[in-house]
């Protein structure tokens, strides 16, 4: 079973990746923008309201149509999709239904998607004990 927590620390270990600082979601740097790649689903209760944030479930963008059709097909109880991302490629993920090391490799693909190309996914590392990061 997989957290936000989870999401997180994954997410910020991939280079030029940030966190958005209005809600739960994350991006990637690419020609000066930022790019999302994860982040919380936006429910739609009821249709005439404002979509409320779902922390169980986490929006991750996919390479194509086809991948995420792929990804849906795969099993139901951890990917779903709704009308509001048809012909979008991203899937809803449920956090309670994937393993760590599987959220990781959706993380790792959905950064993908947007990172520069040529951009080599190098975990950032925190600085030795008794050095200072230059």
């Amino acid at each position: 079973m997989a957290s936000r927590a989870d999401v997180r620390r994954i997410a910020l270990s991939f280079p030029e990746t940030g966190e958005a600082a209005d809600r739960f979601a994350f991006f990637v740097m690419n020609r000066g923008k930022p790019k999302g790649f994860a982040w919380v689903w936006m429910e739609r209760i009821h249709p005439k309201k404002a979509r409320v944030p779902q922390p169980k479930v986490l929006a991750l963008r996919t390479a194509s149509l086809d991948d995420k059709e792929f990804l849906l097909a795969s099993n139901s109880e951890k990917f779903f999709t709704e009308p509001h991302y048809n012909g979008f490629p991203a899937v809803l993920v449920r956090l309670a239904e994937v393993t760590v090391p599987e959220l990781r490799a959706l993380l790792i693909e959905a950064w993908r998607c947007q990172a520069p190309k040529g951009m080599e996914l190098k975990p950032k590392r925190p600085p030795a004990r008794g050095r200072e990061a230059f």
